[in-house]
């Protein structure tokens, strides 16, 4: 059963690891599944076919067999859940992971990611340092609670699970920020999974797809 994926043909965070099919592929490194990545250009992503995959026109999508999914976070429970590494088997266990992966969507990354939209699109606008002032301030509320949850665990709970792997997908969104800094062990928390081989694998994959674009801009 062949995976096939689909990812930025030229991925607007410039091979930082940051666009959303790098958790799909971390997670499917993390199992040892085998999978092909359809690139797709932003004019694609508008086209019939992508939307029939997508109906909001995004990446990545999970096609294996007659299996069709969109939403990264969905595509790593799908993957997660047919494998006790990312998931575990006991039932409490198993259900507190599950927690985590939607902390993380739900909850951690929203000011995160708006944080990250208002650099982009407001960053001229006379008010945007106020403004970000706001935004950091309700980051800051998320990860004061994450840190003390954390403590000096290696991992949220216990052994390493797909809740960690999406946690630290979103953390990684405030590199090059001075706040992750703040937490010494949310700082070290992510670079415990940025170590690990199945997310290096992920990660040179995608950087590979955006050296190959720079030769054909």
């Amino acid at each position: 059963m062949t995976i096939t994926i689909t990812a930025f043909e030229r991925s607007p965070d410039r091979g930082k690891g940051l666009a959303r099919d790098m958790r799909v592929r971390w997670a499917l490194e993390e199992v040892g599944r085998p999978y092909d990545v359809r690139l797709v250009s932003f004019e694609a992503m508008k086209q019939p076919d992508h939307l029939a995959r997508s109906p909001f026109g995004q990446i990545p999508t999970y096609e294996e067999e007659d299996l069709v999914l969109f939403e990264s976070g969905a595509i790593v429970f799908h993957i997660a859940e047919r494998h006790a590494s990312l998931l575990p088997s006991e039932r409490d266990a198993r259900a507190r992971a599950i927690n985590w992966m939607f902390a993380a969507l739900d909850t951690v990354e929203p000011p995160i990611f708006e944080r990250t939209l208002a650099q982009i699109l407001e960053r001229d606008e006379p008010w945007f340092e106020q403004r970000l002032q706001v935004l950091e301030a309700n980051i800051r509320k998320r990860l004061d609670g994450l840190s003390t949850r954390l403590g000096d665990a290696e991992w949220l709970d216990g052994a390493f699970t797909a809740g960690d792997l999406l946690m630290v997908s979103v953390l990684r969104r405030l590199h090059g920020s001075t706040i992750l800094e703040d937490y010494p062990n949310l700082l070290a928390y992510v670079g415990r999974g940025e170590a690990r081989p199945a997310y290096k694998r992920a990660f040179e994959a995608q950087r590979a797809v955006f050296e190959a674009s720079k030769g054909t801009a």
